[in-house]
């Protein structure tokens, strides 16, 4: 049995709705079951290959269980149905981020900037592709400008990379 009270294998078929389905992968989502929440957003999915919200919330789970390349494709789905979801970018290139692909990551993050232009946490994910690209005035200029823009995390960020 897991945190919802029924066994995966036995959640889905042809009498559970999507909405019922996304819930209980919500639920897992929040109770930091993220394998068993990409199983309901599988079969979310599964009924529904257009439900953005699935791809998105699978997307972060993929991310937090680090499988980064699965995450990409997921924010892409969800790019690709809404083309200016903001946080679709930022997630994205996070996940670029992580996979060590900052060129991509920063055109993500321009992406989220110029449909955003405020979004703290896109100039501090822009500042650490910038830092691995080997621009740390670049990096810096971003951190100062996320932690403007309410980053909270941002003066230690600054701190510990030697910005003045």
């Amino acid at each position: 049995m897991n945190i919802i009270g029924q066994d995966l294998a036995h959640a889905g078929g042809a009498d559970r709705s999507v909405d019922e389905l996304f819930a209980k992968g919500e639920e897992a989502y929040r109770a930091a079951e993220h394998a068993q929440a990409i199983g309901f957003y599988d079969q979310v999915l599964e009924l529904d290959p257009e439900h953005m919200n699935a791809y998105l919330q699978r997307g972060f789970c993929n991310s937090l269980v680090k499988r980064y390349d699965a995450a990409v494709k997921d924010f892409s789905a969800v790019i690709a149905r809404k083309p200016d979801h903001v946080w679709a970018f930022i997630s994205r290139g996070s996940a670029y981020n992580k996979l060590e692909q900052y060129d991509k990551a920063m055109l993500d993050f321009d992406m989220a900037l110029s449909l955003d232009p405020e979004n703290q946490e896109a100039y501090n994910n822009r500042g650490w592709s910038k830092k691995a690209l080997g621009d740390p005035k670049g990096a810096c200029k971003d951190w100062k400008t996320s932690q403007r823009n309410g980053n909270s995390e941002a003066r230690i960020i600054l701190s510990n990379n030697r910005c003045k």
